[in-house]
C-alpha cells in the first residue's frame, strides 16, 4: 500500500496492491470497504502484466478505513500491509484498516 497525500487540499492518494501469489490465478479482485459502503463490484482493481493487481483511491484525510481484497466475488484476503487490522462484524475473521 502507498499514499501520497495532497498538498493542496485534505486527501490521500492511496495506492492498494494484491501481488501475484495472493491472487491464485484469479480473474478479478475488487477492492471493498467503508470507503465505499462495501460495495463489491464499485472499486475494481486492475490486472498488471506481473500478475498482481492494484488500483488508486483518493481517500478524505484524517481518517481510519476498514476494507478487504474480494478474489473472484468468492475469496476473502486481508492487505499484507495494512497499518492495522481489526475485528469485523461478524467476529469470525478481521479487516485490514488503512489510516490516511
Amino acid at each position: 500500500m502507498k499514499k501520497r497525500f495532497l498538498k493542496t487540499r485534505p486527501v490521500c492518494k492511496v495506492t492498494f496492491e494484491l501481488p501475484s501469489k495472493a491472487i491464485n490465478g484469479a480473474s478479478k479482485v475488487a477492492l471493498v470497504g467503508e470507503f465505499n459502503s462495501w460495495d463489491t463490484e464499485s472499486t475494481l482493481m486492475k490486472r498488471r502484466k506481473d500478475g498482481s493487481y492494484s488500483i488508486t483511491i483518493d481517500l478524505p484525510a484524517n481518517r481510519e478505513y476498514q476494507f478487504k481484497y474480494l478474489i473472484d466475488n468468492g475469496r476473502w484476503e486481508n492487505d499484507w500491509n495494512a497499518d492495522k487490522y481489526l475485528p469485523n462484524a461478524t467476529g469470525d475473521s478481521e479487516n485490514s484498516v488503512v489510516i490516511v
